[in-house]
């Protein structure tokens, strides 16, 4: 069965290209050409993939990014741009999206970028409950299952995005180093994000809110002043 991606972009002309080339790399293509049905057609089709372009007419992409993790959908969301603005990237970023691309690009590197985030977010759902135990992470309350996109804190299922996850998992793999801003970026992120630090921070805040109890003091995600991050097993006083 093929993945379906939802591509939303009010510029025919691109509609048309990126339709044309995901059918022929063999995916079904659902299309809108306004943020509201956009977000209507996301919440109705469920789709494995939102490619959604960041000005839109009736309700822009931020909104529509916005809306669907408030929703709870975790759907990976590529964002589409032709402004290469830092702060557009990073608040694509703070509200949900999960890669960025500047226009104009390649029809080429669309489909490439496509099939990397659904390669990095496919579920492996066909092992036994025993079998999803194997390569895990477990950090105190926190446990991660790499191979199936899955998170667990005190036992409740983590809500995050593939690039959340990603950065968990690296953190998890990495535990007790510390690691840069730059090193997360070229781990984490393509190379789009180059120097783009704040994209880091960013994520890092959000992995915070939902595994610690005060993010003003954290325990497991400490902040190295002047140097970056490191994942740690919390403190038996902390």
């Amino acid at each position: 069965m093929s993945n379906r991606i939802l591509v939303v972009d009010d510029e025919e002309s691109i509609l048309t290209l990126i339709e044309f080339n995901l059918q022929q790399a063999g995916f079904e293509v659902i299309t809108a050409i306004d943020g509201e049905t956009g977000l209507k057609k996301a919440t109705e089709e469920r789709p494995d993939l939102i490619i959604l372009d960041l000005m839109l007419p009736k309700m822009d992409g931020m909104e529509v990014c916005k809306e669907l993790r408030l929703q709870r959908m975790m759907t990976p969301i590529l964002m589409l741009t032709a402004k290469d603005d830092e702060f557009d990237k990073v608040l694509g970023l703070e509200l949900g999206a999960d890669d960025y691309m500047t226009k104009p690009f390649s029809p080429r590197e669309v489909v490439a970028r496509v099939k990397a985030i659904l390669r990095r977010t496919k579920l492996q759902e066909e092992h036994t409950p025993d079998e999803k135990e194997d390569g895990k992470l477990t950090i105190a309350d926190l446990k991660i299952l790499p191979e199936y996109y899955e998170a667990y804190f005190q036992e409740d299922k983590l809500e995050l995005t593939p690039k959340e996850f990603e950065l968990l998992v690296y953190l998890a793999k990495h535990k007790g180093r510390v690691l840069t801003r730059d090193q997360l970026l070229s781990a984490v992120w393509n190379y789009d994000f180059a120097g783009d630090t704040r994209i880091v921070d960013v994520h890092i805040s959000h992995l915070r809110d939902k595994i610690e109890k005060n993010t003003k003091k954290p325990v497991y995600i400490k902040t190295i002043r002047g140097l970056g991050y490191k994942l740690e097993e919390p403190k038996a006083d902390e």
